[in-house]
Parts: structure tokens; C-alpha cells; sequence
């Protein structure tokens, strides 16, 4: 999307035949000669890798669709619409040419090369004072550990690059680093970040010491590393976050940057001539419901079913058309011009940090601890509450409530894929859900095909096993 990218207009056009790694086309090269040169131009440098963010490829469509749709969260109800782009994720068709992951690939590697650029240069401002300078070095590690993250959570091992690329050719043949040597580069750079970000800015949507804490257990979780997860994680609970005791709140477009969130990305409807906002309110809305509205991503009738009728995220969360259709209440209409939807979309909020917190409990068997957090979330949502002594059960009960309070936030994929249940669980969903007779998944599925594009342009990157 375009938010914050007023510096864009100066981006010059790369047209080289050569990797496309980091050939990011207008956005993600300046003529860097005669740009960045002090305090000014730098922090333009610095909102468009926020602006990044927003792009399809990120959190406009990306990671909500690939975080949901191939799990028993959400489905597409109309697979044909947009070139089956989005019914292949639920049915697990998926193909190196699939244009959202061609998006995806692509559009974090514009954030990651325009954060190289401002790590690579900020150090010679003269006119930012160095506690500034700290602090912006802070954000870009931060969010080029994010994207990073994403990526290697969507396709595994990628390409590593962490210096300002001035020829695209120099990277031309690196091929894929493995996703280890990633995972030890993103830890590395968010408990770099951790010191260097404030506990709070007013700056809404920026990245603070509570988001680099936040993620910074969210990847240790995913690599299994709970006992460091959740010394992190326990430092965010002593920030100043807290749980909106009305949960119809937390997603209010009235209510957003409230206490609950602790990093999003932000949108805004109606502004500069509607060139703010999302398009995922358009997209994710059940057909005919509203102008344009394309089905894809709605919560599955299993998990609106999950819910208990004294939850109170049943209604707060999931809404039902006059045909019974489920669709999401997090992701709002903002103003007449659907496709300009001004719905924030939530990374992460303390909701999710508490859920990661019972996990790393009970995986130490502090079930005292994993059942005191687990019942955090349990209480907000009116429903009654648990003392679970066995290990099995608390995994078990942890993940139905991740299912629940985060439904449509990006995470459950990630969620089944980490703790190994994918193949089992969506092979489950299947077997007892109408219209998925075709459908089957195995270990392959796991990751998502590299894009074709980028193996035919440098043969060094191959493609993953089983595409």
C-alpha cells in the first residue's frame, strides 16, 4: 500500500535481467547518491520500510491468508475467484507461479533492502543525534528481523542478505541460506533491537521494546527454545500492556493503538484520495455482502462452532450472513469505498503473548503458571475457567484457545506447522468436511513453493521438494 511513502517518488526504475533478489523495482532503490545525506531524508528511508509492511505481499493479504487459509480456520468459498490465487492455499494446489507468493517473496525483500540501505548509512548523518540514531537502528533490525521470520516461515530457506545492495548482479548464484543460520541472524537482531527501543512512543504503529520482546519469543517458540521464549516473553507483561476487558474492543476501528496491542500495521480510510487503506475487507467479506466482495478467508463453521454460547468472542469475533455464511469481525468496512478499508491488522497483541506464556509453562510442567495464563484469556471471554495437571491436556486446551481468540490474526498455520500437527489435523478437517474429497496434504506442504519467477531468474535458487 502507499502510507508513509511520500519518499517513492525519487525510487528510480531497476531493469536488470539479473537476480531479482533485490531488484524491487520503483520502490526499493534510490539513487542513493544523492539521497540520504542527513536527518530529513532518512527518516522518509525509514517510513517506507514501515510502508513495506502494508504492501500485498506482507501484512495487506500475505500473512493473513497463508497464516489461515490452509488450516481449519478459514476457507475460500469461491476458489475460481482471482485465478484460484487463494482457493489453491485451501486445498493445498498450490504453484510456484501462484502470484501472491511471487508477492510475498518480493515484497519483503523490498522492506529488508531499504532497511539494509538505512542500517548502511545512517551512521554518517551529522545532523541526528546518536540516541536517535540508536533508536532507528533499533526499528530497522526489528522489522528486518520480522520479515525475515516470515519468510522463512512461508518457504524456508532463503537467500541471506544483510548489506545495502547497489548491484543487484553481486547477489546473482548466492542460491538459499539455510533457515537455521536465518533463525540465528533474526534472534540475533531482535535482542540487538530489545535495548534500543522505547517502552512506548506516540508515534502510532512504530516498533517499541515490547514488539522486539513479543516476536523475539515468538521465533524462539517456533524453534522450539521455550525456556529462553519465555524469559522474553514474561519481560512484555511488566510494559504497561493489558487485556481490553470488553473483547467487542480490540478491533473497534474507534479503538485502535489501544493497551492490547503491542505491534500492527496501520491503515487509514479516506485518505489521500483513498489511497490508504486495505483492500482486505473487499476481499475477505462473504460474496455479495458487499460491492466486490471475493469470499476469500472466512472463518470455517467448525470454529464457529468451537466457540461455547457464553463466549463472548462467538459474536465478537465471527458474524454470520442471512445464508449462515461465517466472516470475520476483526477486518471492518471503514467507509463507502470498500476496497479502502482502515482496519489496522494486529502482529501481535498480549493475548497471544499470554497464550505463547501457558505453552512455555507447560512444557516445563509448571502447570500452576500454564493453567494462571491459559485462564487470563479464558476469563476475558466470560467462559469458565481450568486447573489442568496434565501436560497433554494443557497443549491440548492452550491450542483450542489460540484457535479462538486469534482466529483470522495469521497464526494458525503457523501454529499446526510448528508443533507437527498440520498433516494430521487438515488431513482430519478434510475427512469430515463437505466439498474437500479432493483435498490432501503431506510433509511437502509444510513450506510453500519458492516463486518461479525467482528460480528463472538465477537457476542458484531451487526450488523446494515436492513442487
Amino acid at each position: 500500500m502507499k502510507k508513509i511513502l511520500t519518499p517513492l517518488v525519487i525510487f528510480v526504475f531497476l531493469q536488470s535481467c539479473s537476480s531479482d533478489l533485490l531488484n524491487t523495482y520503483p520502490e526499493a532503490t534510490k539513487v542513493t547518491s544523492q539521497f540520504y545525506a542527513d536527518a530529513s531524508q532518512i527518516e522518509q528511508g525509514i517510513n517506507a520500510v514501515y510502508g513495506t509492511l502494508q504492501y500485498t505481499g506482507q501484512y495487506q493479504q500475505a500473512m493473513l491468508v497463508i497464516g489461515e487459509i490452509p488450516s481449519d480456520n478459514t476457507f475460500d468459498e469461491v476458489p475460481a475467484n482471482d485465478s484460484f490465487t487463494y482457493g489453491e492455499f485451501d486445498f493445498f494446489t498450490i504453484q510456484p507461479n501462484n502470484t501472491l507468493l511471487a508477492s510475498t517473496w518480493k515484497d519483503n525483500y523490498i522492506g529488508i533492502q531499504q532497511a539494509n540501505i538505512i542500517l548502511n548509512r545512517i551512521d554518517g548523518i551529522q545532523d541526528m543525534t546518536q540516541a536517535t540514531k540508536n533508536y532507528r537502528i533499533g526499528e530497522m533490525k526489528f522489522l528486518r528481523a520480522l520479515m525475515y521470520f516470515n519468510l522463512i516461515r512461508v518457504f524456508g530457506d532463503v537467500p541471506l542478505v544483510t548489506k545495502e545492495t547497489t548491484n543487484v548482479n553481486d547477489y546473482f548464484g548466492q542460491g538459499r541460506t539455510p533457515a537455521s543460520e536465518i533463525y540465528a541472524f533474526v534472534e540475533k537482531e531482535l535482542k540487538e533491537a530489545i535495548p534500543l527501543l522505547p517502552v512506548s512512543t506516540t508515534q502510532k504503529g512504530r516498533a517499541t521494546k515490547g514488539a522486539a520482546l513479543g516476536i523475539l519469543g515468538k521465533v524462539l517458540v517456533t524453534e522450539n527454545k521455550h525456556q529462553e521464549a519465555l524469559s522474553y516473553l514474561l519481560q512484555v507483561e511488566g510494559l504497561g500492556y493489558n487485556l481490553l476487558t470488553d473483547v467487542t474492543k480490540i478491533f473497534d476501528v474507534a479503538s485502535k493503538n489501544n493497551s492490547e496491542i503491542i505491534f500492527d500495521v496501520q491503515f487509514a480510510a479516506g485518505v489521500n484520495g483513498n489511497s490508504e487503506g486495505s483492500p482486505a475487507f473487499q476481499l475477505f467479506s462473504p460474496s455479495g455482502t458487499v460491492a466486490g466482495a471475493k469470499g476469500h478467508n472466512l472463518p470455517t463453521k467448525e470454529i464457529y462452532n468451537l466457540y461455547t454460547a457464553d463466549d463472548k468472542r462467538k459474536s465478537a469475533y465471527i458474524g454470520l450472513t442471512s445464508n449462515g455464511i461465517p466472516y470475520t469481525k476483526k477486518i471492518v468496512k471503514t467507509s463507502n469505498v470498500i476496497a479502502d478499508g482502515g482496519s489496522n491488522i494486529v502482529v501481535l497483541r498480549l493475548a497471544d503473548v499470554y497464550l505463547m506464556m501457558a505453552e512455555c509453562y507447560a512444557q516445563a510442567n509448571d502447570f500452576t503458571n500454564a493453567n494462571l495464563y491459559l485462564n487470563k484469556i479464558k476469563t476475558r471471554a466470560g467462559i469458565a475457567n481450568v486447573n489442568f495437571t496434565s501436560q497433554q491436556t494443557l497443549f491440548a486446551e492452550i491450542d483450542k484457545e489460540r484457535r479462538l481468540e486469534l482466529i483470522g490474526e495469521g497464526h494458525r498455520w503457523f501454529d499446526l506447522v510448528r508443533t507437527g500437527k498440520a498433516v494430521q489435523v487438515m488431513t482430519q478437517h478434510f475427512a469430515v468436511t463437505p466439498g474437500y474429497s479432493t483435498a490432501t496434504i503431506d510433509q511437502h506442504n509444510l513450506l510453500m513453493p519458492v516463486p518461479q519467477g525467482q528460480i528463472n531468474t538465477d537457476p542458484a535458487i531451487k526450488q523446494n521438494p515436492g513442487y
